[in-house]
């Protein structure tokens, strides 16, 4: 899964190191992650849903974990992930007092855990938690690098290895549910977005396990359905549904099948929509 194209891409996948997830670089991402995490800067993604955003950091999480520099995420869980939403509060993040036979213990919670042991803590669809929760990342987002627990008294340096990773997908953006320029300012910003045609049938083919000349149909197929957004589409189709369409194919599914439940039904329920997709599903899928 991908990132904005910054440079033309290679679409030939390298020699991947084992237990890494596997993802295709199509600029310069990496690189700018690999240095915002040796400058101990914060990083935000943003991009439209099922585009590679929770790939990519499970990608670097376990690429720097096998580094071999003092600088790294924790080897043994290198990536803590919150999947943020509105009923997530701060003590959530960072932990509480529990009732333990007869005492209270403290349990820390995930922002914590990355804190103190130097993982990277990745807040996915950030913008979906309560502002007074965000609030709390602030002093981690800064030149700080601190965690105050008012819980305990205890303020909490950061682990030198500790990164803070956040996305959001600007297509659902809105006056309640957006980044205050306090917290959005405090990140470095990677743009991710779908990738061109070849990319994408490089990745489907990869990741669903079909030949070449099915997945670049399947790419095809997705670069036309984003074309509908001017017919009320809310959101392209994702690479991740393509990739769904791709493993049923492989699986014995004709193709027409695959997309008609992977990607005409998957994108929504509007019955126009739907049957705009099928039409162009029958042209490329006879």
């Amino acid at each position: 899964m991908t990132a904005t194209p910054t440079v033309t891409p290679t679409v030939t996948p390298t020699a991947t190191p084992i237990n890494l997830p596997w993802y295709l670089p199509v600029g310069d991402e990496v690189a700018l992650f690999e240095a915002a995490y040796a400058a101990q800067l914060p990083v935000l993604l943003k991009g439209p849903t099922g585009c590679g955003k929770t790939r990519f950091v499970e990608h670097m999480a376990a690429r720097l974990a096998q580094g071999h520099t003092a600088l790294r995420p924790d080897a043994e869980q290198p990536l803590i992930t919150v999947a943020c939403h509105e009923d997530l509060t701060a003590n959530d993040l960072v932990g509480r007092h529990l009732l333990a036979h007869d005492r209270t213990v403290w349990a820390d919670g995930p922002l914590t855990r990355a804190v103190r042991r130097g993982a990277i803590c990745y807040l996915d669809e950030v913008v979906e938690a309560r502002k007074d929760t965000t609030v709390v990342i602030h002093s981690l987002a800064d030149h700080r690098r601190e965690l105050p627990i008012e819980k305990t008294g205890e303020l909490l340096r950061a682990h030198p290895g500790f990164a803070l990773v956040i996305s959001y997908n600007p297509g659902y953006q809105s006056v309640v549910k957006d980044l205050k320029p306090s917290t959005r300012q405090r990140f470095v910003s990677l743009a991710f977005d779908y990738p061109t045609v070849d990319v994408e049938a490089a990745i489907v083919a990869h990741e669903g396990g079909v030949p070449e000349a099915m997945a670049e149909r399947l790419a095809v197929l997705g670069q036309r359905v984003r074309t509908l957004q001017a017919q009320g589409l809310a959101d392209g189709v994702s690479t991740r549904l393509l990739v769904y369409a791709a493993q049923l194919v492989a699986r014995g599914i004709a193709p027409r099948r695959a997309c008609e439940v992977a990607v005409a039904q998957g994108i929504g329920d509007d019955a126009d929509v739907q049957q705009a997709v099928r039409d162009i599903i029958d042209v490329l899928l006879p």
